[in-house]
């Protein structure tokens, strides 16, 4: 994916930008998953990653979770990632989200609240997803 690099938001910028990103309701898990698939070749990703390791300062009750998909291949699995960056989001337990996405924390941030106040039968990723989230997980937890 090859965005200018005007499409990046600036490392200071405002992530509240009103979306609100509430604390999880005691009916959904309380981690939410934030995973970046990119390579450590691409350009964009070079630059979206003080972003994307900005927005995981300022959302500490989500884990973000950087995934270089040539050095930890084993990870992606049977995933072609074609497009970078590619976000895998899940609600803790379930994949909810994975595709490309343009490299702006605002739009990662709208899509984490929007996803985060869905319904979870609503939003479900591909099997293939899920089967991601499952080694990313068991790969980065603590």
């Amino acid at each position: 994916m090859n965005h200018p690099p005007a499409a990046l938001a600036s490392p200071s910028a405002d992530f509240s930008s009103g979306v609100s990103l509430a604390s999880a309701s005691t009916t959904a898990p309380a981690i939410w998953w934030v995973v970046c698939l990119c390579a450590q070749w691409c350009r964009v990703c070079g630059e979206y990653r003080p972003l994307f390791d900005a927005l995981a300062q300022a959302l500490p009750q989500t884990r973000f979770v950087w995934v270089d998909v040539e050095d930890e291949d084993e990870l992606a699995g049977d995933l072609d990632v074609e497009t970078f960056p590619t976000l895998l989001i899940a609600d803790g337990s379930r994949a909810r989200f994975l595709g490309p996405l343009l490299p702006q924390t605002t739009v990662l941030a709208r899509l984490l609240a929007s996803l985060q106040a869905d319904t979870p039968s609503t939003q479900a990723a591909p099997p293939l997803a899920q089967a991601v989230f499952e080694r990313v997980r068991a790969a980065h937890t603590i």
